[in-house]
């Protein structure tokens, strides 16, 4: 397939090597301009005034007219699943997704894998699965469950980004939720690098009485997992954030009501950040249907006034991310005959829609292109260390690129759905904001509805054994 840029240049061929980026709109730091992206051997070699660059001949052009050309997406919340749960999802399709929705890297958790990413040996298992799968960079997780404090060193030592823990039941048995006498032998182990411990903000509440209403009516799934169980949860990282001086990282933030902790910890110097996603960004309880069990995730997505509370925090920088925590199932373990809410297995399916969710709604309240790159990819990179080379628009960063059109509407249907399994809230949904082609250090592999036939994606191991730096404001 090429893709034909503009009448009069070359046509560029999925999997070429691309050496001029060329668009009236390019994202760069905190402007929009008009610029010639120069690429060689994959990296950023230099950025030019538009038309600057003189071209040789031979030279692969894309002259991409006004589409918004941005640093590619890093989604660091993806659950692939592979090996154990492939038929949940796998490195191939999930890679794939992301190319289709603009994303250059993805950081994979350390659960529903079998084996899950607790241990050396567990890692480079997860490693071998994903070896020559991958249509984009994927970096990993490592996990922090019960007793498994002596692996967390190694485990960065092998290249993982940091460690993902939850305080409740994660839904998998070889993924145990920890206590607070785990959490302090691992963040004693931590101090001194410069990981980052990522939560599940749950916590069990003795007063809380779990409702007995019917299951197949939402309510009752959100009234079995009420706020003050997330507020809970962020007083206790925000408390041990600030004891251990260790980076804390709160994953999908559903609940506005913790933002005031969250805030407060920042203030008072806690290494702490936290993101939201997409789900709870574009829906509300008040319009999820009963026995719709393909909407259940945990945290549970929460009322219309929470979700503009999320979109306020969004809009003042006191959210630092959005990520899409694609947690894929099998149609079967969602019950859709049963409709039961309090059995289904709780995850949504995103993760190709997460810019064109996001800039649908976000257009509307006062987002700009540069908003999107940094919540998307800059602040994101900065989350797994991946911000020396990945997550902007820079001399000597990887070519990493998402090329899109927000002005172009779709509508997502089943067909063009590259993920695994195919059931997601948004079918149906008309949305803003296409993405066009993606560039994966300077390899076009996704333009439209192809992609390149052999993944090229790398594994990226990061080696995060170095003293903490002072925390920077993300936004």
């Amino acid at each position: 397939m090429a893709l034909k840029s503009k009448p009069g240049t070359m046509n560029v061929s999925l999997g070429s090597k691309i050496n001029i980026i060329r668009s009236k709109r390019v994202i760069i730091g905190n402007t929009v301009s008009s610029c010639d992206i120069v690429i060689n051997d994959g990296k950023i070699r230099s950025i030019l005034p538009l038309g600057k660059q003189q071209v040789p001949n031979g030279e692969q052009v894309l002259d991409l007219g006004d589409l918004v050309v941005m640093a590619g997406i890093i989604d660091p919340h993806v659950h692939v699943n592979e090996p154990g749960r492939t038929e949940w999802e796998g490195y191939r399709t999930a890679t794939l997704a992301a190319a289709a929705g603009g994303i250059t890297t993805i950081v994979d958790m350390p659960l529903n894998s079998l084996p899950p990413t607790t241990s050396v040996s567990n890692f480079r298992t997860k490693l071998q699965a994903a070896k020559g799968q991958c249509y984009v960079d994927v970096a990993f997780w490592g996990g922090v469950i019960p007793d498994n404090q002596m692996e967390l060193v190694p485990m960065l030592q092998a290249g993982v980004a940091g460690f993902k823990c939850f305080l409740i039941n994660s839904g998998v048995p070889e993924f145990p939720h920890v206590t607070v006498m785990d959490l302090h032998k691992a963040m004693t182990e931590l101090q001194g690098t410069n990981s980052v411990l990522l939560f599940h903000a749950e916590l069990e509440i003795a007063k809380h009485t779990p409702d007995t209403g019917d299951p197949a009516l939402y309510e009752t799934f959100l009234h079995s997992r009420p706020d003050d169980m997330e507020v809970a949860a962020v007083e206790l990282v925000a408390n041990l954030c600030l004891q251990y001086k260790v980076r804390c990282h709160i994953v999908h933030l559903s609940s506005a009501q913790s933002l005031n902790i969250i805030r407060k910890a920042k203030k008072a110097g806690a290494p702490l950040s936290v993101e939201t996603t997409h789900h709870y960004l574009s829906l509300s309880s008040e319009h999820i249907p009963p026995g719709a069990t393909y909407y259940k995730c945990c945290p549970p997505v929460r009322g219309h006034q929470n979700k503009e509370a999320l979109w306020n925090a969004l809009l003042q920088g006191h959210i630092d991310m959005v990520v899409s925590d694609h947690s894929p199932c099998t149609p079967d373990l969602k019950l859709l005959k049963e409709g039961d809410y309090m059995k289904a297995w709780g995850g949504i399916s995103s993760l190709q829609f997460g810019l064109s969710l996001f800039w649908t709604a976000a257009r509307t309240r006062g987002f700009s292109l540069t908003d999107i790159s940094h919540l998307l990819s800059s602040n994101t990179a900065k989350l797994c260390g991946l911000d020396n080379r990945k997550g902007s628009i820079k001399v000597g960063y990887d070519a990493d690129l998402v090329i899109w059109d927000p002005d172009r509407e779709f509508q997502v249907q089943e067909k063009v759905i590259h993920h695994k399994n195919k059931l997601t809230p948004y079918l149906g949904f008309i949305l803003q904001g296409k993405v066009m082609a993606t560039v994966v250090r300077g390899t076009l592999v996704y333009y439209k509805e192809e992609h390149v036939a052999k993944p090229t994606g790398e594994l990226v191991l990061l080696h995060t054994i170095e003293p903490a730096k002072p925390s920077a404001p993300y936004y």
